[in-house]
């Protein structure tokens, strides 16, 4: 038992978010370096380089030398289990990103020093405060020009409402970046000669120490000293309750492409952060450390091998251990099985696993029974997890089969890649038309879904761009077609209904919304279909 416990106790499960360009990618591969799970970092910004980055897999993102969909990596590193879920950071990403944060227990976010918050990041951020997962800051790029360290911690506290507190602090940036101060330990972690490109030696020394000023430079040293000062006086305590509620977040600077910065915060985040944690049911909240199996889907993946015509459905383990042979019961399907080909995944690379734990993230082979949050567990105690919310789309095609004898493969392409929830399908359920809507969360998944449905589906497609940018769910009970059908709405609004027969509303703009709520009393309208138990 006392082992089983540990094992589960050890593990780390995150999700690294960020901007494009903010250096996520890079991160990402030097932890994976540090825990020797690859031998050397692949370079995800020249196109002209014949290397991609470890976690780019499909064939559409080597092509644009970004990540499109959301991968799932597991190495080990003193003593811990890590399991990284790297999310894309591309400005046009999907529903995916922000499902994946449902399967972490924390997310770090990597913020470009020189840019501060960007749009993407605010995005992500309030997924992540609506769960209230616990959210580290790594500040990035510190071997590039940067804004002021303070104007930082002022703008993350600002724009996304989160208290910081600094674990280092840099001295210098760009030409002039020196190193950082680590404030729990006390000590300065410098660097030592040259600053190479694409590695940096660091040397710690005591703050106290004469020689400092000579390795910083006196201006640097000043500088340092009168900021601890302000530090110490102005900036939030460290506590642990508060980060884990997602209320205060510990930050770090450092450089990714240099290495610099990246152990010493991998070590401290692996030292601060949780092990895995509960996830609410209709029983209530789910031990992980309980020794009944269960887990949820939070991804599924088709065609991920093209030559085996695939589909991998990625589950959380959420309590227990997992061996492969054993039996589960499948909620949403009510029946006993066994997950068949069980996996964990670097990228494109795949292992059979014998057994996992609470925290790990799993592949394995799907049939066609599983969909997007679907619970299994133990057949000798049954419950359902926590729906996972549907995030609303922000651009509409309109969408048909450009050789109408292909409408069966249509149906089928678009049916499964709706199932993964890469995208969203609507009808129009007054218009007597067949078309169907698509929605999507970022303007590339459009071209995902076109690649995807000629290269797996044989199906050349017509996309008509819609004007709308805001779908809402109509969240009143027991609504009929009829009531549905007499709402006072302005013109350039659109009813559709989702999969389920659920009805929304598309819209142009937010004075739309307004109308419609001014004119229809207790009508009420959400944001995304919240996922609640099923």
């Amino acid at each position: 038992m006392a082992n089983f416990i540990e094992e589960i106790n050890r593990r780390r499960t995150f999700a690294i978010i960020s901007h494009p360009d903010a250096g996520k990618t890079t991160l990402t591969e030097k932890f994976l370096l540090y825990g020797g799970a690859i031998a050397q970092a692949g370079m995800v910004k020249g196109k002209k380089n014949s290397r991609h980055a470890v976690s780019d897999w499909m064939e559409i993102e080597k092509q644009r030398g970004i990540s499109v969909t959301s991968s799932v990596m597991q190495f080990q590193y003193e003593g811990y289990c890590i399991n990284i879920l790297d999310t894309p950071g591309h400005q046009d990403f999907s529903e995916d990103t922000y499902r994946t944060l449902m399967a972490a227990d924390c997310a770090v976010m990597v913020i470009d020093a020189s840019k501060g918050v960007e749009n993407q990041t605010r995005k992500l951020f309030k997924v992540c405060v609506m769960r209230h997962i616990p959210i580290f800051t790594f500040i990035n790029k510190m071997d590039r020009e940067s804004r002021n360290p303070f104007d930082l911690l002022e703008q993350i506290e600002t724009e996304l409402g989160i208290k910081t507190y600094p674990c280092n602090w840099p001295i210098g940036s760009g030409k002039n970046f020196k190193g950082v101060y680590d404030r729990r330990k006390g000590k300065i972690i410098y660097f030592e000669g040259e600053n190479s490109k694409f590695k940096a030696e660091a040397k710690e020394v005591d703050l106290g120490d004469n020689s400092l000023s000579e390795v910083l430079g006196q201006e640097n040293y000043e500088t340092l000293v009168d900021d601890i000062e302000l530090l110490d006086g102005a900036s939030y305590d460290f506590d642990e309750k508060e980060i884990n509620c997602g209320q205060l977040s510990p930050m770090f600077f450092g450089s990714a492409l240099t290495n610099f910065g990246v152990e010493p915060f991998l070590e401290d985040f692996l030292k601060i952060s949780a092990p895995p944690i509960g996830r609410v049911s209709d029983e209530g909240l789910i031990d992980p450390t309980s020794e009944d199996f269960s887990a949820f889907v939070f991804k599924i993946q088709a065609n991920m091998n093209k030559a085996h015509r695939d589909r991998i459905t990625f589950l959380r383990i959420c309590s227990g251990k997992f061996d492969k042979d054993m039996e589960v019961y499948h909620v949403q399907g009510d029946k006993k099985m066994r997950l068949s080909q069980p996996q964990q995944i670097m990228a494109q690379d795949r292992e059979i696993i014998d057994e996992a734990y609470a925290g790990d993230i799993i592949g394995v082979f799907d049939p066609g029974i599983f969909s997007i949050g679907d619970t299994i567990c133990s057949p000798k105690r049954k419950f359902r997890f926590e729906g996972i919310p549907t995030f609303a789309p922000e651009h509409f095609q309109r969408v048909r089969p450009k050789d109408t004898l292909k409408r069966k493969q249509f149906v089928k392409g678009t049916s499964q890649i709706a199932q993964e929830g890469a995208i969203q399908i609507f009808k129009e359920p007054f218009s007597g038309m067949e078309e169907v809507i698509v929605g999507v969360v970022g303007v590339l998944q459009f071209d995902v879904f076109n690649y995807r449905m000629k290269n797996e589906y044989n199906v050349d497609i017509i996309q008509e761009g819609l004007g709308y940018s805001y779908i809402r769910w109509i969240e009143n009970k027991n609504i009929t077609a009829d009531e549905v059908k007499k709402l006072k709405l302005s013109s350039d609004t659109k009813i559709v209904q989702d999969l389920k027969g659920n009805y929304l509303l598309l819209f142009t703009s937010e004075w739309n919304i307004n109308w419609a709520l001014e004119r229809n009393e207790g009508l009420e309208l959400s944001e995304f279909s919240k996922g609640d138990l099923q």
